[in-house]
């Protein structure tokens, strides 16, 4: 058992809502838990939506205590554990739950985190955990001149990995600074494979509640930086789409709520489509993305400046405005696709 690993360990770790022992009404946090069976946790690190998972997409969080421990946010003045962190601290966990997204940043904060126990000389253990996304891989693969904390690195958008799996591609892959390597462990999970179905059993982001959503966000997301609303603002969030410019029976307004105080088109009235029954697809779908754009009145303004950032690709804009059709898109991402394939097949553990 990985418990032994952290005893007279002084150990840091980095965690959300999501980082649950057991499940419903028997599940405790994983940092009640070891604090029960006496591991000395010196430090926590909390990721994008802070420690507590309640906090609004790219919303700046302070640090703070959690159980008298110093909660340091790593989605606030800084998003880098630095050297300073670490001292005094023999081992670093990460437990967080992914949802198999590349634009996920909880990604960045693992690559980071590897990076900092690296450089100073600490091991770092991954708590891994199932991949609600991990049945099929696609999307275009990043373009490391759009490299950024909402994607650091050159896969495709779906990847198909547990994230224990992914910080073995991290490390063997040399895709750390300087190519440091770090002293790295994965927790595997018992009887698992990458076909199963499986839905968190707390929702891994304020954005996400649901299984649907975390099937529906590869594909959805696209539309984050553009001027369509996803239903931030609703509780059906990641299940809907719309703009006042489109025509549909189906309509909602974006309000202020949990998880979205200030949501794109708050107080608008927006019609669009309702997906909450649509049957995913094992594919990134450009469906809505180009129906948006086809809809859409003010076409210049349609795409944010972050666009690219977020598809990982300068073409894929240039398409949708051409007008290529989904397949012809598609056919743009095979060969990156081929070659990530290969480099996955080296870190699977399942």
């Amino acid at each position: 058992m990985y418990i032994n690993k952290l005893i007279n360990k002084k150990v840091a770790v980095i965690a959300n809502n999501t980082s649950i022992v057991g499940s419903g009404e028997m599940s405790v946090h994983l940092v009640d838990t070891l604090l029960k069976r006496n591991i000395k946790i010196e430090k926590i690190f909390s990721p994008e939506h802070g420690f507590l998972g309640d906090k609004d997409d790219g919303e700046k969080i302070e640090d703070g205590l959690y159980r008298s421990i110093e909660v340091v946010s790593l989605y606030g003045r800084k998003r880098k554990i630095s050297d300073d962190d670490l001292k005094g601290i023999d081992i670093v966990i990460f437990d967080i739950q992914d949802v198999g997204v590349r634009f996920y940043t909880y990604l960045s904060t693992l690559h980071y985190a590897m990076e900092a126990a690296s450089r100073t000389n600490k091991k770092i253990i991954i708590l891994d955990r199932p991949n609600p996304n991990s049945f099929y891989i696609d999307g275009p693969v990043l373009e490391m001149e759009n490299s950024s904390f909402i994607g650091l690195h050159p896969v495709p958008i779906v990847y198909g990995m547990t994230i224990g799996e992914y910080g073995k591609m991290i490390n063997g892959e040399g895709w750390l600074g300087e190519k440091i390597k770090a002293d790295l462990e994965v927790i595997k999970i018992e009887n698992y494979n990458h076909n199963m179905k499986y839905e968190p059993p707390v929702r891994p982001s304020p954005n996400l509640p649901n299984l649907q959503s975390i099937y529906l966000y590869p594909s959805l997301a696209f539309l984050e930086k553009t001027e369509v609303s996803v239903g931030r603002g609703t509780k059906i969030q990641f299940q809907i789409y719309g703009h006042p410019d489109f025509k549909s029976d189906f309509s909602f307004t974006p309000m202020p709520n949990f998880g979205s105080q200030y949501p794109k088109l708050n107080g608008k009235l927006s019609f669009g489509e309702d997906l909450r029954q649509y049957e995913t697809n094992k594919i990134v779908e450009l469906q809505w993305l180009i129906k948006s754009y086809d809809q859409i009145s003010d076409k210049n303004n349609f795409f944010r400046s972050d666009f690219n950032k977020l598809s990982g690709t300068s073409n894929l804009k240039n398409q949708i405005i051409k007008g290529l059709s989904e397949s012809e898109i598609r056919e743009s991402w095979k060969d990156g696709l081929q070659k990530f394939k290969k480099i996955r097949e080296k870190y699977l553990l399942y």
